[in-house]
């Protein structure tokens, strides 16, 4: 939401300002200049990405309207839920949470926490790393080594949207130029009929493509790529979270002190205090704040 005010910022500001300096806003309106403009921006788009990165750039921008998926609340959901399985691995076996990890959605460990179960890609990375945990008697330096190559790939895959809309928010003043020049083109060719104040129309029209193409590459697409970037990197802090909690669980730290650990991991902003997630972990309701005098 906080990405959709500030494109309204944007527009708001630049047609406040062009309307205070005595402008008419239908002098901005050449429809032409948009479709060479945006048009070639899309297709340039298209032609340097592949159709799963197209489909991602556009799921991302639309997502951005939307709350992060990993608030305080969930990140605590999360940790709760790697909780429960080291504590249960640890009681009852590793061999005990191999029917939890081969049907989450069945498991009533994972059934506790049904925002988690909605991240697909995070559930198929805590399972595979059990399974690898199940599986074998892992060094703990390989198994952090190996996730670390898994998550190097994660975020490599979710940052090349957000690269892909900044090639097209850097390419978007070039076709701005484009537009221009097309514009000058109708302009010379209709100088022997035209007066001079359609003529300087004809000039205006142009240089209002020049305009377009860097008001939209760094008032909106470049900020989207920006936001989208940042999007990333935040949602990929979940990945490491787990990373985290479970390598220090294959060290033979106890679950809450390997969880511990993984909440250290956490922004300042989404991070829970120390007491709000051991209160959490042994299902105690939060304290009720003094009433104010």
């Amino acid at each position: 939401m906080i990405a959709l005010l500030g494109s309204i910022v944007v527009v708001l500001s630049v047609v406040i300002g062009f309307l205070m300096a005595g402008g008419n806003l239908l002098l901005l309106w050449h429809p032409s200049e948009i479709v060479v403009i945006l048009g070639a921006a899309l297709g340039a788009f298209i032609t340097s990405n592949s159709l799963k990165t197209c489909k991602a750039a556009f799921a991302g921008a639309v997502g951005l309207i939307k709350p992060m998926r990993y608030s305080r609340e969930v990140y605590v959901e999360l940790l709760k839920l790697v909780f429960d399985l080291l504590v249960k691995s640890r009681k009852e076996g590793l061999l005990a949470i191999e029917n939890d990890i081969s049907d989450p959605a069945k498991s009533p460990v994972f059934s506790k926490y049904p925002k988690i179960l909605e991240d697909e890609h995070m559930i198929e990375f805590i399972t595979d790393c059990m399974r690898l945990m199940v599986g074998g008697n892992l060094d703990p330096n390989e198994l952090e080594a190996l996730l670390d190559y898994e998550l190097e790939t994660h975020h490599k895959e979710a940052h090349e949207p957000s690269h892909a809309v900044q090639q097209v928010a850097d390419a978007l003043p070039g076709f701005g130029i484009v537009a221009a020049v097309l514009g000058i083109v109708n302009t010379m060719a209709a100088v022997a009929d035209s007066t001079s104040a359609e003529l300087g129309a004809k000039v205006g029209a142009a240089l209002v493509g020049t305009f377009l193409g860097i008001l939209v590459a760094y008032g909106f697409v470049g900020p989207i790529s920006s936001a989208m970037k940042g999007r990333a990197e935040e949602e990929g802090k979940a990945f490491e979270v787990v990373k985290m909690a479970l390598v220090a669980s294959v060290r033979g730290y106890p679950p809450q002190v390997a969880v511990e650990f993984a909440r250290k991991l956490l922004f300042s902003d989404v991070r829970p205090s120390f007491s709000d997630l051991e209160d959490s972990l042994k299902n105690k309701p939060k304290a009720a704040e003094p009433p104010k005098t």
